[in-house]
This record gives C-alpha cells, sequence and structure tokens, in this order.
C-alpha cells in the first residue's frame, strides 16, 4: 500500500463521499454568496498580483481539493461580475463533493467552472496545463504527504503566479485533538463512517462540563455544521496542526516564499499589548519571530491563512503614493467601513474572536468616502484640496491609512486600466 493510499487515506476518502463537506444546499445559491480566504478575487488581484493584474486579464484558477465549492463558487462569481476571462478548475477525488459544487454553479448559471476527479497527486497526469492561481484551502494538513503535494502544486503553477493556503493552526483548537484521540479508541478509522459518527454524536451528547472544546469558541462546525461538520473536526482520520513555525519551514522547504499572513495585523503583537517596553522589543525581531509570538499570545488561531509565491519569482507591489494607482476596497465599501471608525479615531477590528483596536488618522473616514476603485490617488487628493486640506499633509496621511487599513485586509491598490 503506498504512502498516498495507506488505512487513514482509505478512510478519508470514504469520509467525503459519505459525508462532502462542509454542507450546503445548492439551492441556498440563490440568496447568498459566501465570502472568505484565501480566494477572494480582490485579495488575489494585490496578495499575488501586487496590484499590476490588470481586471480584464485573463486568469486560469486552480482549486485544488474544492470540496463542495465555497472558495471555487466564489472565483467563479467574482469573475463573472467583473467580466474577467478564464476558468476555474475544480479539482477533487471525492464524486459525491463535485456533484454538489456542479449544482452550485447550476443554480448560479455560471459557465466558467470545469470539474475534474483526482487528487493533487494526480496532477502530473492530468495534463491540465499551468495555473496562475492555485487555492489549497483546508486540504495539505489532511495529505500523507503534504511537502510533496505542495511541490507538485508548484509545478502546475505559471511564472509570477501564487497559491492561496489555509492549514489549521493548533492553539486556537485546543479541545479537538484531545476529543479526536479519545474518538480514535471508540470509533477507530476501520469502521463505517455512520458507526463512527454515531458514537461521536454520543460523545457529544454526554461530554463533561470541563471537556475544553466545550470552553473554545473559536468554531462551531460540531454545533451547527451538521454531520459533515462534526465528522469533519472529529473523526478525521488525518488531521495535522501547523504552528507559524511549522508552516513557514513546509513552505520554504518546498520552494516558495510568504507574499502575506491574512491578516498581516493579526500577526503583528503590537496590536496585541500595548506596552512600550514590549513594543521596543518587538520592533528588534524579525517578521517570522513576530508572528511567533502573536500567535502563542493571541491563542485563538484556529486556521492560518497565507498567500505564497515560487522562491524564484519576485514579487512587486504597485506604489501607493503612485497618484495614478487606483485605490480599491476588499469588499466592504469604504463609506460603510468610515462608519465603523469611532469618535476617537479608532477601528475596532476583529481577528476571529479577539476584537483589537486599529488607530487611524481622521482623515481616513474622508478618504474611505472617494474609494470607488475608479478614482486614482492623484483625483482623490484634489478633491481634499479642494476642502481646504493642506497639500503638504495630505500624502502622510493617505500613506498612515493605507498602510493601516492594508494591514488588516481591507484596503488595496492596483495600476489603472
Amino acid at each position: 500500500m503506498t504512502k498516498e493510499h495507506d488505512q487513514h487515506d482509505i478512510s478519508l476518502a470514504a469520509q467525503y463521499e459519505a459525508y462532502p463537506y462542509p454542507e450546503r444546499n445548492p439551492l441556498d445559491e440563490k440568496k447568498r454568496l459566501f465570502i472568505g480566504s484565501p480566494s477572494h478575487l480582490n485579495e488575489i488581484d494585490y496578495w499575488v498580483f501586487g496590484g499590476y493584474r490588470k481586471i480584464t486579464d485573463p486568469l486560469k484558477v486552480l482549486v485544488a481539493g474544492c470540496g463542495t465549492g465555497d472558495a471555487a463558487i466564489m472565483m467563479a462569481q467574482q469573475m463573472a461580475r467583473q467580466d474577467c476571462p478564464g476558468e476555474v478548475v475544480c479539482l477533487d477525488r471525492a464524486e459525491a463533493v463535485l456533484t454538489i459544487v456542479k449544482e452550485r454553479a447550476k443554480v448560479r448559471e455560471l459557465t466558467n467552472l470545469r470539474f475534474v476527479q483526482g487528487s493533487i497527486f494526480d496532477l502530473p497526469e492530468l495534463n491540465l496545463g499551468k495555473f496562475d492561481y492555485i487555492d489549497c484551502c483546508g486540504v495539505l494538513h489532511h495529505l500523507p504527504d503534504p511537502d510533496k503535494a505542495l511541490r507538485i502544486l508548484k509545478g502546475a503553477l505559471n511564472i509570477g503566479g501564487g497559491i492561496g493556503l489555509m492549514v489549521y493552526a493548533p492553539h486556537g483548537r485546543t479541545g479537538v485533538y484531545m476529543l479526536q484521540n479519545a474518538l480514535s479508541h471508540l470509533a477507530p478509522i476501520q469502521e463505517k463512517p455512520a458507526q463512527r459518527l454515531d458514537m461521536a454524536k454520543r460523545v457529544l451528547r454526554h461530554l463533561p462540563q470541563t471537556a475544553w472544546l466545550r470552553a473554545n469558541g473559536n468554531f462551531g462546525d460540531h454545533l451547527t455544521g451538521g454531520d459533515a461538520g462534526i465528522y469533519d473536526l472529529l473523526l478525521n482520520p488525518r488531521d495535522r496542526a501547523y504552528t507559524v513555525d511549522a508552516l513557514w519551514d513546509l513552505i520554504q522547504q518546498t520552494g516558495f516564499e510568504i507574499n502575506a499572513f491574512v491578516e498581516p495585523a493579526r500577526y503583528d503583537p503590537k496590536y496585541l499589548i500595548t506596552d512600550p517596553k514590549f513594543r521596543e522589543k518587538i520592533d528588534q525581531l524579525d517578521a517570522r519571530t513576530q508572528a511567533v509570538i502573536a500567535e502563542g499570545l493571541a491563542g485563538n488561531m484556529a486556521t492560518h491563512v497565507v498567500y505564497i509565491r515560487r522562491s524564484e519569482d519576485e514579487l512587486f507591489f504597485v506604489d501607493p503614493m503612485d497618484l495614478e494607482s487606483i485605490p480599491f476596497m476588499r469588499e466592504k465599501p469604504g463609506e460603510i467601513l468610515a462608519s465603523e471608525i469611532l469618535p476617537s479615531n479608532l477601528l475596532p477590528f476583529s481577528f476571529g474572536t479577539l476584537t483589537v483596536m486599529i488607530p487611524l488618522p481622521a482623515q481616513a473616514r474622508g478618504f474611505l468616502g472617494l474609494i470607488d476603485g475608479k478614482r486614482n490617488l492623484g483625483e482623490i487628493i484634489e478633491i481634499f484640496k479642494a476642502r481646504g486640506v493642506p497639500e503638504k499633509k495630505i500624502l502622510p496621511l493617505w500613506k498612515e491609512t493605507f498602510e493601516k487599513l492594508q494591514s488588516i485586509n481591507q484596503l488595496f491598490v492596483r495600476v489603472a486600466e
């Protein structure tokens, strides 16, 4: 039996055929679109392509391990809305999940998706060509050989392209692995999925009040995710979690470099502790060490989302001070975000279950109200000048506004069409 097809892998394949994850009803596509990270098109344009990809440029996307299709549907819908040419290839070895993605796409009348049954390990033989962007969300941590899988994905990536990863993190999933271990004895992976699920439900109904799972509010699959959510959280036959250090090692040893963790500010300890001596010490440390410290201090990181590129590819970001650059919001309209800024000029922003305060200049509200994805920075500055703001103050205020809002993944810039 090969490494890619051991008993754990056989059980994993049976899981997703029996309980496609996440649980989705295709008819719900008539009333909502799931939005998240990675693989939001505006995020990709900035964190992968530095703001240099024009909206009309074609984009070939691979969703490697698409599950029931949240990322694939989100990307395909966003591409369709922006008239972005290209296609989203949905790769998964479970027929049951591909069936659900197809139905979701049908309800939305999306024609820019293609469906391929297979695994990441099959990619070299599938002859799907190269991709500009690859989504690999919630997949690597279930594979028998994540290093090999990531190297295969690297081989499928176009020069200058990138990958959006999401992997589980240990601290924010405190309680999960304790219960997984207990259930591995009560519901061994050799049993049929229905038997294993029945035992997990029995345990959950009578779980002691002292169980760490009860105290952890960083996830809710076992509460609101249906049978598939319970199974994936507590019975998944292969579930490894990555600390920042372990993920950083995986990325670098497979020939990649990090573009950004999402959100960047979440990995900045200075937002967690305001003591001046602490901040002085933090400023002396490199980005990796700062991220490790932030993970340990916050304690609520249940996943890590990161955009990466091939080590041999350089990444250049559009200069946010270039008057021809076009500021654009990730998703929330600028005027809505501006309305959330407190009178003290602090913006409350949530990193999962943790809310931090982002300090902004008073003029941030004015900048946000003018960002429509069409005006360039020069035009925005002219409006500020007409309002009586001294010209020499505008650019420093814009720089501070952009850097703070970019760090929470809300504001980007791109080149003009």
